[in-house]
């Protein structure tokens, strides 16, 4: 009876141990990504450079990827109660204070440093490590639900702080959503069964018996494999690619002549559309193909990132519409399928280091483009400078699927 007992709730455990993981994602991702629209009234208010403001957002970035590593062996050691705690706390304390900044080095500490804690503490890696214990041969979608959380919490984070500083102006809206993260923290601490999450599905836990403490890849070891080093630069140029537009988007589309209503809206729903896709990226892999899903999201990213380019010279609703339809539709595709690749590929006790240094590389390369975009703003006066920047990243995020063997064999 314990048995059949067992057989019976544990696939609705999976389910509820997904929808949490989605749900924090969520939060932490999305509070995250409100940065972009705080940009133009620090600016405003301030006078503090583009490049010196972006460079906080790369800060931010810098400081998940050297976490990332880590995450993983804290929520071993201490739990997911203890990590995902702490980073709603740190993410509740980073909003509450930059309610009350007023020096360029406030900023890097309240926003840089602490939501960088914050988010790589409720991110992928914890994530993906409680996914794997209750997902095997649908593990790529679980994981692709989970990044989706990211394009969720743009699109209701990113227009919802627009909304508020236009009623309680930047610093209120700060002190709201430190107010709401905090409110959450209790419910984190005492509402969510961790101690079930943390077993695992039958086969995790007969897996776990049978080890005798070894088997699988280690890090070390994934260090001298081409493929790892595939994953790599995928990861790291798609980021650089991306995030030396996406930061300054919304203010870009104002500059352009839209409303910041408008551009607030458009960056949320290219968040949104990011979910169907980011969400179906793994069943799309297996159906059609790693490379060629990979590659086709490739294309799709840099025709959106062109479109862009065509919006410098005419700011037309209709190339908003086509940037939001098409980079909205491949953004984050790569991401579940490389990282699907990589639990594959380096299965084992190790896999969430593993996963942990390959997603701080994906860290590293959008701190490196957000901060290429600012200082390429800052000395063009403009921003078609960054879109070549980014459009030849993406070409070099591509080639390792098509060049490495161990990727190509991927299709």
């Amino acid at each position: 009876m314990p048995v059949a007992k067992d057989a019976t709730r544990w696939p609705r455990t999976a389910l509820a141990v997904l929808a949490t993981v989605f749900a924090l994602n969520l939060i932490a991702r999305g509070s995250g990504e409100t940065y972009a629209v705080f940009l133009l009234p620090l600016e405003r208010e301030f006078g503090w450079s583009r490049s010196q403001l972006t460079s906080v957002y790369a800060l931010y970035l810098v400081v998940g990827a050297v976490l990332a590593p880590l995450v993983g062996l804290l929520f071993d050691r201490l739990g997911p109660r203890v990590v995902y705690t702490a980073g709603l706390c740190c993410l509740s304390a980073a909003f509450l204070l930059a309610g009350t900044l007023s020096e360029l080095w406030q900023f890097y500490v309240y926003v840089g440093v602490l939501i960088g804690v914050g988010v790589a503490l409720n991110g992928m890696v914890p994530a993906s490590a409680l996914l794997s214990r209750w997902y095997r041969a649908r593990l790529s979608t679980a994981i692709g639900i989970a990044f989706a959380a990211m394009g969720c919490g743009s699109l209701v984070f990113v227009p919802l702080s627009q909304g508020l500083i236009g009623y309680v102006d930047w610093r209120g809206t700060y002190r709201v959503l430190g107010l709401a993260l905090l409110a959450i923290v209790p419910l984190v601490v005492f509402a969510v069964p961790w101690k079930r999450y943390v077993l695992g599905n039958p086969d995790y836990r007969a897996g776990v018996r049978a080890r005798d403490g070894g088997g699988g890849s280690t890090l070390a070891a994934a260090l001298h494999t081409r493929l790892y080093w595939g994953l790599v630069a995928i990861f790291f140029f798609t980021s650089v690619g991306m995030y030396t537009v996406l930061p300054q988007s919304v203010v870009y589309f104002i500059d352009s002549g839209f409303s910041p209503l408008t551009a607030a809206t458009a960056y949320g729903i290219t968040g949104m559309l990011s979910v169907a896709s980011v969400s179906s990226s793994g069943l799309l892999a297996e159906r059609f193909g790693y490379r060629q899903t990979v590659t086709v999201s490739f294309v799709g990213s840099g025709l959106g990132i062109a479109t862009l380019f065509a919006l410098s010279f005419a700011a037309h609703g209709a190339l908003l519409a086509t940037y939001v339809l098409v980079f909205g539709l491949c953004m984050g595709v790569r991401g579940p399928i490389i990282s699907s690749i990589c639990t594959r590929e380096f299965s084992g006790p190790h896999v969430a280091t593993i996963y942990g240094a390959l997603y701080s590389t994906n860290a590293l390369g959008a701190a490196v483009g957000s901060m290429t975009g600012g200082v390429l703003h800052d000395l063009t006066g403009g921003y078609r400078a960054g879109f070549v920047f980014a459009l030849c990243s993406i070409v070099l995020a591509a080639l390792p699927m098509w060049l490495v063997r161990g990727l190509r064999a991927f299709k």
